[in-house]
This record gives C-alpha cells, structure tokens and sequence, in this order.
C-alpha cells in the first residue's frame, strides 16, 4: 500500500472515531431509557465509564489534551464513585458531570490564559491577534456559561423528572441548542472579522 493510501486511512480513521463517539453520546441516554428496569445499574454504570475512558483516549493526540485531561479524569472517578453508591442516580448524572467537567475546562482557562477555544482554535489560526484572543475569550465565557445552566436542568431532570424527559433533553433537546449556539457564534464571528478587516 502506497503513502499516499496509508494516510487516507488514517485520516479516515481519525475522522471515524470521533464521530462513533458522537453518535454513542447521543445515543446513551435513550439506551439508557430503554435499559432501566431491565438491565442491572451495574452495566449502564460500566456504560457510561466506557465513553468516558473513550473521550479521555481521544484526547491524547488532541491540542486540549493537557486542558482536558483532569475534568475528564474528574468526570470518570465521580461517576465510578456515584456507581458504587447508587448506580440508578451513577448514569443520570453522567451527563451532569460531563457538562460540570467541560465547563469546568472551559472557566479555568479563563483564569489561566489561552482560553480554551483559542487552544481549539490554533491547529488554523496558530497566531491570532489580540482582537481575536479577546473574542475567543468571550465565547469561551459564553461555552462556561451554557454548560453549567445545561448541567443544573440535566441534574433537575435527573432528581426531579421522569426518565424519558431526561432522555428527550440530555438525548436531543441540549444537542439541538448546542447546534443553535455553533451557528449563533459562526454568524457573530463572521460580523466580528467583517469589522475588524479579517474577511469572513
């Protein structure tokens, strides 16, 4: 095999991951659903440290590794230790923790420069101007900000409400107003660079 179709295939590998993971991420709260009752806790617990440890393996060979190495590290023992006392309440609340480890990420490298977006963003823009790092701040204040609130309604519905409302929002309902956020910030990012003669 040729160079050329080796990195074909090891792009096409490194695109197929995360896209499982995706994919298995969404699909976790609905399986979840489905499985209460009928599956032991024990086994959705295993569950949801699988994706964890499948996230903290992706990372590896990612910018935000270092960034993202204790929040998700984080996420895996307190969802291993939440298992070991109430394994019904251990897989409600992965999506919980996840959202508290991400924002966690996300406020902490506000406080500890470059922001977390700017470190996304380096793999195109290694060097952006301080009118750039400055806006890249503010959107990652705006990512805090949204997973702490999707957090407390995932952790309302995980205590309060009923399983399949859990699902429907952890499932669908906070993907769909993270898309909306994606295009939200792409529009302003594009004024932003408008204004500031960077093109769009």
């Amino acid at each position: 095999m040729s160079s050329s179709s080796n990195k074909k295939a090891m792009n096409g590998k490194s695109i197929l991951a995360p896209v499982l993971l995706a994919c298995a991420g969404v699909a976790y709260p609905f399986l979840v659903y489905a499985a209460m009752g009928r599956v032991s806790t024990g086994a959705l617990v295993l569950l949801a440290l699988a994706l964890v440890g499948a996230r903290f393996a992706m990372l590896r060979n990612l910018a935000v590794a270092r960034t993202l190495a204790v929040p998700v590290s984080a996420v895996f023992v307190g969802t291993a230790a939440l298992g070991l006392v109430d394994g019904a309440m251990a897989t409600l609340a992965y999506p919980v923790l996840m959202n508290f480890g991400f924002a966690a990420a996300f406020g902490w490298s506000l406080l500890r420069p470059p922001s977390l977006v700017q470190v996304l963003a380096s793999v195109t823009e290694p060097d952006p101007s301080p009118a750039a790092q400055a806006y890249m701040r503010k959107v990652s204040a705006v990512w805090c900000l949204f997973l702490v609130v999707n957090a407390l309604v995932t952790l309302a519905l995980a205590l309060w409400g009923e399983v399949v409302f859990w699902a429907l929002y952890t499932g669908f309902v906070s993907y769909v107003l993270m898309g909306l956020l994606f295009a939200g910030e792409w529009l302003v990012r594009r004024r932003v660079r408008r204004a500031h003669g960077e093109g769009a």
